[in-house]
Parts: C-alpha cells; structure tokens; sequence
C-alpha cells in the first residue's frame, strides 16, 4: 500500500493524517466527518469558535463548498492552485464547526502533487490547518510536527512561509503570507 493509499483510508476511518502542502505540513481530516474535525480540533489545541480551513483538489470541488461571484472567480483562476486560503461564503454541505460560526469558509487549492493526490483518491476536501499545537511554529519539515496523528506522508523540507489568506468578499488581505505583495498589486489594479 503506497503512503497515500493509506492515508486515504486513514481519511475514511475518520483519521487525521499529516501532509505536505506548498507551504507547510497540513493536519488533515474528513472535512464532512465531525468526529474527524473534532480530532483535528483537539490535535491542535485548537478553540472551537477558531475557523479551520479546508483544501480542495480542483476548481469544481472549490464550487461545491462555497458561493463564488464573478470577481471571486477571476482571482480563483490567477491564483489557484497555489499558496493562498481563499475566504468564501460556504455552501450548506459545509459543516458550522469549520467556519465558526461566520458562514465563512477557508479554502486551500495547494500546489503539490501529494496534496492533491491525497484529496482526489479521497474525493472529498480536507481540513487545511498546519501541522502543529495553535501558535506554535509552523511545520517545514516532519520532526516539526508535533501534534497527534494516524499517519504522516514524508516530503522532505518544504517551502515555510504559510499562505496568504484572503476575503474574497471584502477583497481584503486577512493574513499576509506567500504571495502577499503580488495579491494586494492584484487588488489595487483591478479597482
């Protein structure tokens, strides 16, 4: 069974399994699954009323979880895949426990083929939280992760410089992060 088989069954059993991102490590878990969100929740430390995000394999699973206008579109299409959380209105299918109570949800469309493959054998998105107790350093490289898990797919050092989150809504940048400059240039030219 190769590493992401059996992270992909992991997932199915309501496991949470760490993986690599185009970032940081991520903390992966059934974002449909409570039971799974709450382990990722008490894995991290993590208060409830904290939204966590969630990653997706492409732009159509991106549109099953959440309401996207036009301009939400045209920033989805410069900037996905890659390292920004994109802030949508979620759809009903999403789980309250994720967005906070905000009606909001994160999503992740990462760059790397591990990631992605993880989510499309999964067919169903992820959580996207990094791999490490609330606060904590963000994890570059495996021995940095330092929360409870199933398993833990092994890429190496990763890039470390987390995502920059962003409210397609508001079109305002909530988290500097990987890409920062580039996004807010993006902002100011399309006024």
């Amino acid at each position: 069974m190769t590493p992401i088989e059996q992270a992909v069954s992991i997932l199915h059993h309501d496991g949470i399994v760490i993986y690599p991102t185009d970032t940081i490590y991520g903390l992966g878990g059934d974002a449909f699954s409570e039971e799974a969100i709450l382990k990722v929740y008490e894995a991290k430390k993590r208060p409830l009323s904290n939204p966590i995000s969630i990653a997706v394999c492409d732009s159509d699973m991106l549109h099953g979880v959440a309401r996207v206008d036009e301009c939400a579109s045209l920033f989805i299409e410069q900037f996905l895949p890659g390292p920004v959380t994109v802030v949508l209105p979620a759809r009903n299918c999403v789980p309250g426990m994720l967005t906070g109570g905000t009606g909001m949800i994160g999503i992740r469309f990462p760059d790397h083929p591990l990631a992605l493959e993880l989510i499309s054998r999964f067919d169903s998105p992820i959580t996207a939280t990094s791999a490490n107790i609330t606060g904590a350093k963000d994890p570059v490289i495996p021995e940095e992760c330092h929360v409870p898990r199933d398993f833990l797919i092994d890429a190496g050092r990763l890039p470390g410089t987390p995502s920059t989150v962003v409210d397609l809504t508001s079109r305002t940048i909530i988290r500097k992060g990987a890409q920062a400059e580039r996004i807010a240039a993006y902002f100011v030219s399309d006024v």
